[in-house]
């Protein structure tokens, strides 16, 4: 086990203790983001020069999943975090200047993961109301203003609204021709609205955010427009597969609570229910080796067609994984693992929303059987996928 892994598992116990109360207010965990804070893991995709842990995907999908076991609402504002901190540490720096990315992207993009490895915390800020996280369906916009851009718009699910320095915003050009990605720091021209009221990940406090605000010119992330969809299709895995780890470790804390529960009730001898719990078992490791391969492919080949593969799959059987998983060991246990309170009653609901994500799991199905037949799965679908 590695330090970052042994630090997310101690983390984990911590979260596991606070998480129904966080759950029952639908309130942001505070103390578990000051303890990956404190324990350095806001930094974990920081390259060591700038004062990270400078882990790979791999690192990262084992830190997630543990952190999923204690958590998973902690687990997924994690993930948000992550994506961005990722994504920028793990984009070449070849590929980025062929983009046209400019010296002062770097010196920008520099500044960010150093501030991340400091304990600074970077959230999402990308899906719309109508619109979930299709960047073609998106009506916020930006524009050049003086030496910056004006952002306006209102973005939903925005997990850790008002905890964050900064947030990632997609955008689209006011005429339509771009769709760009911002780092908008926290502060005046952003109000939180507080909608967030859901069945399950209530811990993520993903309240809605409306943006009127200047930033300078550097926000634009890659110092190019329009790279947005792009950098989907090419790195797939920060917008698919880091949610996939998160739901292996919800799927794990389901059987891990059923089978102390079945234990406490004497239910353990019943043939019908040691069965659930074996297939359960099956299901969600082999959901985590498919995870795992995904992972070190990434790392190994990222970018790659039989990569993007991987992680399609990964986040189609993730998903779907915990919620089926979810819902069979909470029937084993009975009508009390249903009651508010009962710690599987709120894994399971933090489990079904693991095919919601996005990409969805039809979405992950219809990608996959593209490519499957051959054609071109980004290009290949009747709605664009983002």
């Amino acid at each position: 086990m590695s330090d970052a892994v042994a630090l997310a598992v101690e983390v984990a116990v911590a979260c596991r203790e606070r998480a129904e109360a966080h759950d029952r207010d639908a309130s942001f965990p505070v103390e578990d983001l000051e303890d990956l804070r404190a324990c350095g893991l806001l930094g974990l995709m920081v390259p060591q020069s700038l004062g990270g842990m400078g882990a790979g995907f791999a690192t990262y999908a084992e830190v997630a999943r543990e952190l999923g076991r204690g958590s998973g609402a902690t687990a997924l504002l994690f993930n948000m975090h992550s994506s961005i901190t990722g994504a920028l540490a793990s984009t070449p720096e070849d590929l980025a200047r062929s983009l046209g990315a400019p010296d002062s992207f770097f010196v920008a993009r520099d500044d960010v993961l150093a501030r991340a490895a400091r304990g600074a915390c970077f959230f999402v800020a990308m899906s719309e109301r109508g619109a979930g996280s299709r960047f073609t369906q998106m009506k916020t916009t930006y524009e050049r203003e003086g030496d910056g851009w004006r952002i306006r718009g209102s973005k939903t699910f925005c997990s850790g609204a008002g905890h964050a320095e900064a947030y990632l915003v997609v955008a689209r050009s006011a005429d339509g021709q771009h769709i760009s990605q911002f780092l908008v720091p926290a502060g005046d021209g952003l109000r939180v609205e507080q909608t967030w009221d859901p069945m399950g990940m209530r811990a993520t406090a993903s309240n809605d955010l409306h943006l009127d605000v200047l930033v300078p010119f550097d926000a634009l992330l890659g110092g190019v427009e329009g790279l947005a969809p792009l950098l989907a299709q090419v790195m797939p895995q920060w917008l698919v597969a880091s949610y996939a780890a998160v739901y292996v470790g919800v799927a794990r804390a389901a059987v891990d609570e059923a089978a102390l529960q079945l234990v406490a009730r004497g239910l353990g001898d019943l043939p019908a229910v040691r069965g659930r719990l074996g297939r359960a078992d099956a299901a969600v490791e082999a959901a985590w080796l498919v995870t795992a391969e995904a992972a070190r492919l990434v790392d190994l080949a990222p970018g790659e067609p039989e990569t993007n593969r991987w992680v399609y799959r990964a986040k189609l059987l993730a998903g779907d994984t915990a919620a089926q998983v979810a819902g069979s060991v909470l029937e084993a246990c009975g009508t009390s693992a249903t009651r508010r309170g009962n710690p599987l009653e709120r894994i399971y609901r933090d489990a079904r929303c693991g095919a919601l994500h996005p990409a969805t799991s039809d979405v992950c199905a219809d990608w996959l059987g593209a490519a499957a037949l051959g054609v071109d799965p980004d290009a290949a679908a009747a709605v664009a996928r983002w």
